[in-house]
């Protein structure tokens, strides 16, 4: 059995299947609660699912995994050989993910690295994939851990909502913010910053508000070689036509992946999302 250092991360990291089994990256599934039914991301709950139960206005919470199903993956993944876990999570300003699995990680069998990356979404994803190919390698514990941090601290991420009112709902984003939005008739551009949710600037259109975020992220490749991620909920049209305009004016463009976010980060944006992820590399 092969000793080596393996990657963990959770389910909001929307990384594509072929993606994680190629870098044998396990996810570890949040929870969207729909009414009195509580769902995995991933596999209990569709987008198109979550989609429909938001414009119903149904209720829709979301959960972290609890320690003790980090605690049966930590174990899991360590029996398949891993000398040592580097565990990945979305911002603990968002979620209490990362305290789970800092709480499952002092039992574990093997050392566990646990960090807060301050990101969510193919942010988070991005820096899974440094990780494991910092891993891949033949990088320690501690250089997985550097590639991640180094990753994620030069990722920006920005995305459009139809509204702030699904995150006001959820506690993502201040009372005031929301109502300032709503009180103006305006489309927000939101981003993150220092792992929380805030607002970056207020557009009069829906149209204007996707053409500022694709200037944005233009304006953040800079020339550099860079990876890009596009997402969306119930949006795939906006996301196509984003995406190919992305393909023709980011210069260094690595490599660019379209993906429906799931239940999870959906659940507080509400359809409409439209968002853009920037990653040096």
């Amino acid at each position: 059995m092969s000793r080596h250092v393996a990657i963990v991360t959770d389910s909001t990291a929307y990384l594509p299947p072929r993606t994680m089994e190629r870098h044998d990256i396990t996810a570890v599934p949040l929870t969207v609660v729909l009414g009195d039914q509580a769902l995995e991301e991933g596999t209990e709950i569709s987008t198109r699912s979550l989609a429909q139960a938001l414009q119903k206005r149904r209720s829709v919470t979301t959960s972290r995994p609890s320690p003790q199903v980090f605690a049966e993956t930590y174990r899991r993944v360590a029996e398949s050989g891993a000398s040592g876990i580097v565990s990945l999570h979305l911002s603990a300003e968002l979620s209490g993910t990362y305290d789970a699995a800092v709480l499952a990680a002092r039992e574990a069998p093997v050392p566990v690295r646990v960090v807060d990356t301050g990101m969510v979404a193919m942010a988070l994803g991005f820096c899974a994939l440094s990780a494991a190919e910092t891993a891949e390698a033949g990088g320690t514990l501690d250089d997985a851990v550097t590639a991640a941090e180094k990753r994620a601290a030069g990722t920006s991420a920005y995305f459009y909502v139809d509204t702030l009112d699904y995150l006001r709902r959820g506690g993502r984003i201040g009372a005031a913010q929301a109502l300032l939005g709503s009180a103006l008739a305006v489309k927000p551009l939101l981003q993150l910053g220092g792992g929380r949710i805030e607002l970056l600037e207020k557009v009069r259109t829906a149209s204007k508000a996707i053409a500022r975020l694709e200037e944005l992220t233009v304006e953040r490749a800079a020339g550099a070689e860079v990876d890009v991620a596009v997402h969306h909920l119930a949006a795939p049209d906006r996301a196509a036509a984003l995406a190919d305009r992305l393909r023709s004016r980011v210069a260094g463009l690595a490599e660019l992946h379209v993906s429906e976010v799931g239940a999870v980060i959906g659940a507080h944006t509400g359809p409409g999302l439209l968002g853009a992820v920037v990653s040096p590399r």
